[in-house]
């Protein structure tokens, strides 16, 4: 084979190389601009979402008497709903401003969205997780528009949706569900929250320990007001009569509507309650209610003036937010390396406010007005239950870390002291010879504190004792001890 041959073999090499490098370093997606990759994500989750609610309002349509109201208007009120599921609020003209939404109905668009960003971070030729951030961008500003754009379509005599609102909510909602959607593409949870430091880390696992308590909590008091007020729950959908269609549709809307009752619940079990309407209020206190619209759901009301819960009750639904606080701690500290005695209460509140802060703003969303008149008061106020929900949740993990933290130090405290007493004679189990009487050289690091140095001297091994003859606890070697005193 001559000279020239071999260069030509190498030069071949090199091109199918840089090709084959060249290949791997562009996804499959990567010859699609990431632009136009987020576009027509945010296209098809916007369209999918809002033909699925415009079947549900064209079943309605023809269930239900419908003079007046033609193609056009079932259109208008499926892009309504559609925005209602990005929690965007409407002016209701003779009535006011609507803000009492569904919580529920948003778990349509986020399923979506997640969905999406998934879909652009494996077609758009994202390979990092650093450049998730673009991708979520590159689906959140069209969906974005899409948002405006549907809000002006969808405005009428009746309903006038908020085209800033509706642009602002789509944003956020695309931005956050599709980048943790694409961010799940690239990586495991335990991958991505490994990109975290161990503390925050932690007190996140606290707050959602917290969060879980309260949740759990919120949905049986939620359920047990419910079973409570059966009766009169089956007395008003018995009075709507809304027919096979509507019972389906009626009940679909009280689902969307779980999530509110639930927060409104969190909202009760930690003082502040909730109101529905001005001058009202339901807490384990007491409640004042007015008359009520004719929704089987607000039956697990009270209505009227009603007296505090028995005393036995309010104790324990009172506690369940310092429960929540102190398993939140318990989890924290767990999952937190040791901290110094002082910073465990500091980190614990943290993870505790953190919580609180949280629920502060599900609450804010959970509530709204619904209308300008006695209802424009509906719902818990949202910082009340922050600054409640801080204090309690977090004084409960504050002092449960700090205990559990205590706990951890002196127990290892205790396991040293142990390990500096206990005893490591020659003929100990921790000695070089082991309890058959055999020879068991030390490890480099064994609990007896001696270095083993090895050698080879003719097919024997020897083993050199530095500290040989100095007592336990000596870290110095004698100069006079060499080979010939090894035992």
């Amino acid at each position: 084979m001559t000279t020239s041959a071999l260069g030509a073999q190498r030069d071949g090499a090199g091109q199918d190389g840089a090709a084959g490098d060249a290949q791997l370093a562009r996804p499959s997606g990567a010859a699609r601009p990431l632009v136009v990759t987020g576009a027509i994500a945010a296209g098809a989750a916007a369209g999918t979402g809002l033909v699925a609610l415009t079947l549900l309002v064209l079943a309605g349509w023809i269930a239900a008497p419908h003079a007046g109201i033609g193609l056009t208007g079932v259109l208008r009120t499926a892009a309504a709903l559609w925005l209602v599921g990005h929690h965007v609020g409407f002016t209701l003209h003779g009535a006011g401003r609507i803000g009492m939404l569904p919580l529920g109905l948003v778990l349509l668009p986020g399923a979506l969205l997640w969905r999406a960003g998934r879909w652009v971070v494996r077609n758009g030729g994202v390979v990092r997780l650093r450049h998730v951030g673009y991708a979520a961008a590159a689906l959140a500003v069209p969906y974005a528009l899409v948002s405006g754009a549907l809000a002006l379509a969808s405005a009428s005599r009746l309903v006038t949706p908020s085209p800033p609102q509706a642009v602002i909510a789509g944003f956020l909602l695309a931005f956050t569900a599709g980048g943790l959607g694409g961010a799940r593409a690239l990586a495991p949870w335990r991958q991505l929250a490994g990109l975290l430091s161990v503390r925050f880390r932690s007190v996140i696992l606290g707050s959602t320990g917290a969060l879980a308590v309260l949740a759990v909590a919120g949905c049986v008091l939620a359920g047990a007001s419910l079973a409570a007020h059966l009766g009169e729950f089956r007395s008003v959908n018995g009075a709507l009569a809304p027919g096979p269609v509507g019972t389906i549709l009626l009940l679909l809307a009280q689902l969307a509507y779980v999530p509110n009752a639930i927060i409104w619940a969190i909202a009760f079990m930690l003082g502040p309650g909730f109101a529905f309407g001005t001058g009202t209020v339901v807490a384990p206190t007491g409640s004042a209610l007015g008359s009520l619209p004719a929704f089987p759901m607000l039956s697990a009301l009270p209505a009227g003036v009603h007296s505090a819960l028995p005393a036995w009750l309010s104790v324990a639904v009172l506690a369940l937010p310092y429960l929540a606080g102190a398993f939140g701690g318990f989890l924290m500290a767990r999952a937190a390396p040791s901290l110094a005695v002082e910073a465990a209460p500091l980190w614990g509140f943290a993870s505790g406010a953190l919580a609180g802060c949280v629920t502060g703003a599900l609450a804010t969303f959970a509530g709204g007005p619904l209308g300008d008149g006695r209802l424009s008061v509906v719902g818990p106020s949202g910082w009340q239950v922050a600054a409640v929900a801080t204090l309690e949740v977090g004084v409960a993990a504050a002092v449960t870390t700090g205990a559990s933290n205590w706990l951890s130090l002196r127990r290892a405290a205790g396991n040293r002291a142990a390990g500096q007493h206990s005893p490591a004679g020659p003929y100990s189990p921790a000695g070089p010879y082991s309890p058959a009487g055999r020879y068991s050289p030390p490890g480099p690091h064994s609990p007896s504190g001696q270095l083993v140095a090895t050698g080879e001297d003719g097919g024997h091994t020897i083993y050199l004792d530095p500290w040989a003859g100095e007592g336990p606890g000596h870290g110095t070697a004698a100069a006079d001890h060499g080979p010939s005193a090894l035992p």
